[in-house]
């Protein structure tokens, strides 16, 4: 539930992702909030059962694509210990399937994996259990889906080598500062090809263009 006026107590996450440089981001981002805490990560199906069942938390923040099945199949048993819990899901690759799923288990939020990081804390500041709250560039996307079809290819973005060096650097967690001194480069430099990086991939943050980037196969191309 959301803290009263004047009540300090934290929103207590588990995060439950297989990719660990995004699950690591966001648990930063968690964690540099006064309101948020990530209690603990999960990278399968069977870990976020258990960990739900020993942690307790809050919310649980789920990502759609998961080892040993999905996160609609983490969310029906942990909604089936608990229907009052709260769920927020992440996906790049929504379906009009996984949606109506989602609504029917009690999930309280679907949102984009590459969308803001904003709009990720509010949805897990104000989650309510009974309630679904579906981000519109979803069901955007699955109105091109339809009418355009899956096949469409995705327009490839035109990052230098550098940037592509930078931008593996900041999946491996790197500060700007860090990842100056690796390149040889100045910090505002380096700042500069971030700034560079996140307009071409239309990120407002490190975490978006890093999922965007993972998206679009760009992790662990031209690096260092």
């Amino acid at each position: 539930m959301d803290a009263a006026p004047g009540d300090t107590r934290l929103i207590r996450v588990l995060v439950v992702d297989d990719h660990t440089t995004f699950a690591e981001l966001l648990t930063g981002a968690l964690d540099r909030e006064a309101d948020l805490q990530c209690v603990g990560t999960a990278r399968t199906v069977d870990e976020a059962v258990a960990q739900f069942r020993e942690l307790e938390p809050d919310v649980v923040l789920l990502d759609y694509h998961l080892a040993g099945g999905d996160g609609l199949d983490a969310a029906e048993q942990i909604l089936s210990r608990n229907p009052r819990s709260r769920v927020v899901m992440l996906t790049g690759d929504p379906t009009q399937q996984a949606l109506e799923r989602a609504a029917e288990l009690g999930v309280c939020a679907f949102l984009p994996k590459d969308g803001s990081l904003a709009t990720v804390l509010d949805s897990l500041r104000h989650a309510r259990a009974g309630s679904m709250v579906v981000d519109p560039t979803l069901l955007a996307q699955l109105v091109t889906k339809r009418s355009v079809g899956s096949n469409s290819s995705r327009a490839t973005v035109p990052l230098t080598s550098r940037e592509l060096s930078v931008l593996n650097l900041m999946a491996a967690g790197n500060d700007v500062r860090t990842n100056a001194r690796i390149l040889g480069i100045s910090e505002s430099t380096c700042r500069g090809y971030v700034k560079s990086i996140l307009a071409k991939l239309g990120a407002h943050s490190q975490l978006e263009a890093v999922a965007l980037a993972n998206r679009r196969g760009l992790i662990g191309g031209n690096g260092t």
